[in-house]
């Protein structure tokens, strides 16, 4: 997208704008005045943002001008310290409107978003791109080279990150290069958020309605309860509605018999963004991925997963490459299995149909149900929300000691947001955790951890979990399915990364880590979600309250590997598509113009997957990687080899053994990036991780 008019005219016209705005009117101006600290959303308006965001720059540009402008010699404080402290008004803002754009956004929001994202683009080239800034930062740079003894390991990893990334910003370049390096930045900070915005006005637009009662044969009763309370939410009371999102389309594909609806859910759902108009993402994905190659190309590198990973634990696309041919040398096989089992099911039917992508999750349950006896009809009674939500609590305390309590009186942005207050074991505080679960149409699919503060110092964060889960339908609460049980404890495991983070700077607190490390800590936590002696502590049947049962403990224990083949495999395809996307080359783009969907059809012919499986994100739809997962998809499982590997450790001395947990909050969750991040997984276990326990828990080997 061509980026509308000069940063000048849209800052003159939005300081012109700003200028009706009263200071003392704009909570963003000065440290929110309520309890906690906390944004005050009951009194953030519309209005606020743009205002807020110019004098965030102006703040930030004094803040950097004082810097520069420092008489006494380069140090770390006047300096480095100086810089991760700048720009309060803007953490602020961006705090809130960041959030908000993808957990509550409106059209105008959008707009202000697209609007003002060239300008923000901008004013980060601006200060990595400042020359006596960079010679600053350089010069403390070279201080502490020869002798880093100087420095504490924290400081020396924050000194590492700005020096790196004012070089990774093209600080080193000459002026054309630069001039060219700005434009690239300004057109990607538009085009991912089209991209993204492209994604979520193709997924609420589809519905699909039944007016027949005779085509939900097979679905559950609270699948049809949330797909007649969608229809009488769009006005159509008394038919029945489903969409693309998961919480809606999942179950579909999972129990409805009729193939007819589960082919169009699925055709549509995997379509999302190729079918021309306004929101097709193929051009869009195209000039990413070229501009994003352009830039690598400028900072010296031969393509961009090269530049992103520079930084990661992987290193390099060849490393990546490696790990993900491996592991698929063992999903696809598996999945081949599970697809030949599948057909066998559909032949015993006598139908004469073979096994397509529309089919898998239809089979895959009905087989779940066959061999262990197990649905989730069965288990959904036993997993309403609010318990699903205090047993993670749960787990949390008698890991860490910490305890949540619900706050009542703090200003959130929708109904469905709920407050809690996080102590420590010895009753100080550690910050606030926000939660808000179940789907809108202002709200994109999947789900997040963010903050709204920052940990720093003394100062302590306010973290928040958004997902988009199972939602209360008349008399019945939000009762939640395994994977939205086990969506719950990974996200938690997040905030806890957040939370508890015990660092001196900013910009290395908290979940500030490389891409490839920061699923850790999230993962980790899953393996508690299922645990027999932890589903006991929060699994209660939410009419009786009863405990679930030994027997249904056990059967969850046995399907832990089910249909692992596929879900591998499915994972692993959206992770090599996006790497080999990042790493094409320019010699590449010269041979052949880039056609994404070309593309990603030719990697998975040559990959040899199976038609009944598709990358579990298509190209077109895949928001990871304009998301901050652009080369980076593949943590999901190297993170996964970590976490399996870490799990070892309790499984050895026991689910709550507090001198394993003391190690992991010590050694992980309060680093942040204040350390290398294998060294700080040494300090924990002893050793580098193996991929033997991963393979194990995927059922793989």
């Amino acid at each position: 997208m061509k980026i509308r008019n000069s940063l000048l005219i849209l800052v003159t016209c939005c300081m012109a704008y700003s200028c009706t705005t009263k200071t003392e009117d704009n909570p963003f101006f000065a440290e929110f005045q309520t309890e906690y600290g906390v944004p005050p959303f009951d009194k953030i308006k519309l209005e606020h943002y743009e205002p807020a965001i110019l004098k965030g720059i102006e703040e930030q540009n004094n803040d950097i001008e004082s810097i520069i402008n420092n008489a006494e010699t380069p140090t770390f404080e006047n300096t480095i310290v100086a810089l991760d402290n700048s720009g309060k008004i803007l953490s602020r803002v961006g705090g809130v409107l960041f959030n908000l754009t993808e957990a509550e956004t409106t059209d105008s929001l959008t707009a202000l978003s697209m609007r003002m994202a060239p300008v923000l683009s901008e004013h980060q080239d601006n200060i990595y791109l400042n020359q006596q800034l960079f010679e600053r930062v350089n010069a403390v740079h070279q201080q502490f080279m020869d002798d880093s003894t100087l420095l504490t390991k924290e400081q020396q990893r924050l000194l590492d990150k700005y020096y790196k990334k004012f070089v990774r910003s093209g600080a080193a370049l000459d002026e054309a290069k630069q001039a060219r390096l700005r434009e690239i930045n300004k057109e990607l900070s538009t085009l991912e958020i089209k991209f993204s915005n492209n994604v979520l006005n193709e997924t609420n637009a589809f519905q699909l309605v039944i007016e027949d009662e005779n085509d939900l044969i097979g679905l559950p009763e609270w699948v049809k309860a949330g797909a007649a309370e969608e229809a009488k939410q769009a006005g159509m009371d008394g038919k029945w509605m489903f969409t693309l999102r998961n919480s809606s389309f999942i179950p579909a594909m999972q129990y409805a018999a009729n193939r007819n609806i589960r082919e169009q859910l699925y055709k549509a759902y995997t379509n999302r963004c190729n079918n021309g108009g306004e929101t097709d993402n193929k051009e869009v994905l195209k000039q990413i991925v070229k501009l994003r190659l352009e830039k690598a190309n400028l900072l010296g590198f031969n393509n961009y997963a090269d530049f992103v990973l520079d930084e990661n634990m992987a290193k390099n696309s060849e490393v990546v490459t490696s790990f993900l041919d491996e592991l698929w040398k063992y999903s696809l096989p598996n999945a081949k299995k599970e697809a030949s089992e599948l057909q066998k099911m559909m032949d015993k039917e006598g139908k004469g149909e073979q096994l397509e992508a529309w089919d898998w999750w239809y089979y895959a349950e009905k087989l779940r149900q066959e061999k262990y006896d197990l649905n989730e009809d069965e288990l959904k009674p036993y997993f309403k929300q609010e318990n699903v939500r205090d047993g993670v609590f749960a787990v949390a305390n008698k890991l860490y000691g910490i305890t949540l309590t619900e706050l009542t009186g703090i200003p959130v942005y929708h109904p469905d947001v709920k407050v809690f207050e996080v102590k420590d074991a010895d009753g100080s505080f550690l910050g606030l955790f926000y939660t808000d679960y179940f789907p809108r149409a202002g709200k994109r699919g999947g789900a997040w951890m963010s903050n709204y503060r920052e940990q720093q110092g003394d100062v302590r964060p306010l973290i928040c979990n958004v997902a988009s889960f199972t939602k209360p339908t008349g008399d019945t609460p939000s009762l939640l399915t395994l994977d939205e049980v086990e969506t719950t404890f990974h996200e938690f495991g997040h905030a806890m990364h957040g939370m508890l983070s015990k660092c001196n700077y900013a910009g290395i607190s908290g979940t500030n880590v490389t891409r490839d490390f920061v699923e850790l800590p999230s993962q980790i936590m899953e393996h508690w979600a299922t645990a027999p002696e932890v589903l006991k502590m929060y699994a209660k049947h939410y009419r009786t309250g009863e405990t679930i049962p030994d027997s249904l403990i056990e059967k969850i224990q046995s399907v832990g590997t089910f249909n692992q083949g596929f879900m591998t495999t499915e994972l692993l395809a959206a992770a090599i598509l996006d790497m080999e996307l990042h790493k094409i080359t320019a010699e590449q783009i010269k041979e052949k113009d880039l056609n994404v969907v070309e593309f990603e059809k030719n990697l998975t012919d040559k990959l040899g997957l199976i038609p009944q499986i598709a990358p579990r994100y298509r190209a077109t739809y895949f928001n990871h990687i304009v998301g901050g997962y652009d080369a980076g998809y593949y943590s999901y499982l190297w993170a996964n080899v970590l976490d399996s590997d870490a799990f070892e450790a309790f499984k050895e001395n026991g689910l709550f053994d507090k001198k394993t947990a003391t190690s992991f909050r010590e050694n992980i969750l309060e680093k942040g990036n204040s350390d290398d991040p294998m060294v700080l997984y040494k300090n924990f276990r002893g050793a580098e991780p193996k991929m033997e326990p991963m393979l194990k828990d995927r059922g793989l080997q």
